[in-house]
């Protein structure tokens, strides 16, 4: 496999309106990502992957773009994008934007042409239908609740298809018009500086034909049938995609993460093969098993042996072909130490435990802003403090399932979106040292326990040992193993253990305990050196006795 620049790296993940406010407005911005840049470095970041800043109306957190060209004056300006771009490179370090293209904002020059003249040119730009029999065109169900279907204001019969929010028209990328403004404005970013993109929804672009009609069996009393169905009936996206790698990240040697989801073991060499669309693609098997089409109220908990199996079977499909992005949460997933460690066994110890198998797995780990605090979900005290637009939607279907709002709210608690939104915990000052103002989304409670600075003057934090395991990564004598060797499960069908080989230079074995018992496991050779522990490491001979949740890396 050919070596690229980036798979020596650590990755970090900021949703930069939760990150750092130096305005005072309770919304972070740009000036924050730069203040922070020292901090970063320290933990030994190298790509920084920032969500969307562009000018949006924000409906959709940003995700609905009005402006592909123009940083949103709430985030900061243009030049102060320039200047991040620089000072970082000033680092060595590179930065990631967010492409959203799979829709855009309403309040979009394009749309807003194209709701006044439906018949018009830039209709073609999006997706515009005749309604069947006083009904919507078909019975879709978009990602966020309710029809994909939005009627066109001023119009008897006609709508328009968005997946997601209202406010998120969907593009038609089979006008080669609109991919060529796509390309353009891809391209104009490549070319101010910055290192390439995290791709957002990609697997949606494709759609089928005709749409009016194009119904799929229900899967609720509301007679609708979610939009995903059409992800597997679609055939062709390859050609946009590898149109768009072609023409934008191949000249620029850009690096390029895909959200893929719901991908089939044919797809994965497509995906991020040596001629891959994209250079990697996010690891989300685990958080997908709890996944269910009938909404959160009927998703699953992941057990411990769920993880390290979701994770095993990821590493068995990819390995031979390229390099996954590891994750263990993001902005649209509940904060990895509540997701993936049991509630009763939530300790600094067990978010070390997680931290390590993520780290120690090949691939390009991604780390979200806070995963190095161990910052956890927030409870919700009263669905009118909730922010996140999935999680009304889910809410209200609880209710409608029969759930008392008591209920609905510990449901949507454990999976809404706001849980890892809400501002990073600087230190134990007021609301975490965010904002002086009135940030935009509750500070977690927890922060005068969880932040930054307490973490900083501690050398036996959940921060102190990130550091440890980017250094590991890095570290001349392990990282050609660490980051291109095999990786080989060890006892994988012991119950409760997550333990696997890193063969390459040398042989390493990671071994930890998912488990709050102690166990005692037999080791296939003599330890020569112990490399990094949560815990103190008891050895005897070929023996260890590992303690609850304890992680080790042993050198064999």
């Amino acid at each position: 496999m050919k070596k690229e620049w980036w798979q020596e790296k650590v990755a970090y993940q900021i949703y930069p309106k939760s990150f750092l406010d130096t305005k005072g407005n309770g919304i972070g911005d740009l000036r924050g990502i730069i203040g922070k840049l020292d901090y970063l470095k320290g933990l030994g970041i190298d790509i920084i992957w920032i969500s969307p800043c562009f000018l949006s109306p924000l409906a959709d957190q940003g995700y609905d773009i009005a402006d592909y060209y123009k940083i949103d004056p709430r985030f900061g300006t243009n030049e102060d994008m320039d200047e991040l771009i620089s000072e970082a490179k000033k680092r060595d370090m590179y930065i990631l934007l967010d492409l959203v293209v799979n829709h855009c904002s309403d309040e979009h020059e394009w749309f807003k042409k194209a709701v006044a003249d439906p018949k018009g040119h830039y209709a073609n730009y999006f997706h515009f239908e005749e309604g069947v029999d006083g009904h919507a065109p078909n019975n879709w169900r978009s990602y966020f609740g309710g029809s994909v279907w939005e009627k066109v204001e001023g119009t008897e019969n006609t709508y328009y298809l968005h997946l997601f929010h209202k406010k998120q028209p969907d593009l038609n990328w089979e006008n080669p018009e609109v991919r060529e403004e796509i390309y353009k404005m891809i391209n104009w970013w490549l070319d101010k500086g910055i290192a390439g993109f995290r791709i957002d929804a990609i697997l949606n672009l494709k759609k089928v034909f005709p749409l009016q009609g194009y119904n799929f069996p229900a899967d609720r009393e509301d007679g609708m049938a979610s939009c995903r169905n059409m992800i597997y009936a679609a055939k062709g996206i390859g050609e946009f995609l590898g149109e768009m790698r072609d023409r934008c990240f191949k000249p620029h040697h850009a690096f390029t993460v895909g959200e893929v989801f719901n991908e089939t073991e044919e797809q994965i060499p497509e995906f991020i093969g040596e001629n891959g669309y994209f250079s990697s693609m996010f690891d989300f098997r685990a958080h997908s098993s709890a996944h269910s089409e009938i909404g959160w109220f009927d998703a699953e908990t992941v057990s411990p042996n769920m993880y390290r199996d979701c994770c095993f079977l990821t590493q068995k499909l990819v390995n031979p072909v390229g390099f996954i992005s590891t994750i263990i949460e993001n902005h649209d997933e509940s904060r990895g130490v509540n997701f993936y460690i049991p509630k009763e066994d939530l300790s600094e110890k067990a978010k070390k435990f997680l931290a390590t198998m993520q780290m120690l797995q090949r691939g390009l780990p991604f780390i979200y802003q806070g995963q190095e605090i161990g910052m956890e979900n927030i409870v919700l005290e009263n669905i009118s403090t909730v922010d996140d637009i999935s999680t009304i939607d889910e809410y209200a279907l609880c209710l409608e399932e029969g759930f008392s709002e008591k209920e609905a709210l510990a449901i949507v608690n454990r999976f809404t979106r706001d849980n890892a939104r809400t501002p990073m915990q600087w230190s134990d000052d007021e609301n975490a040292g965010f904002t002086k103002g009135k940030p935009w989304l509750p500070v977690n409670p927890n922060y005068t326990r969880i932040n930054v600075a307490s973490q900083e003057r501690d050398e036996d934090s959940v921060l102190s040992y990130y550091k440890k395991l980017c250094a590991l990564r890095k570290n001349p004598e392990y990282k050609e193993t660490i980051v291109y060797g095999d990786f080989i499960p060890f006892m994988p069908e012991e119950d409760r253990l997550m333990a696997f080989y890193r063969k390459g230079e040398k042989t390493i074995l990671v071994l930890g305990n998912y488990r709050k018992e102690e166990r005692e496991i037999e080791l296939p050779s003599e330890v020569k050196k112990v490399i990094l522990s949560n815990a103190e490491p008891c050895l005897s001979g070929k023996k260890i006795q590992l303690s609850g949740y304890e992680a080790t890396i042993l050198e064999l």
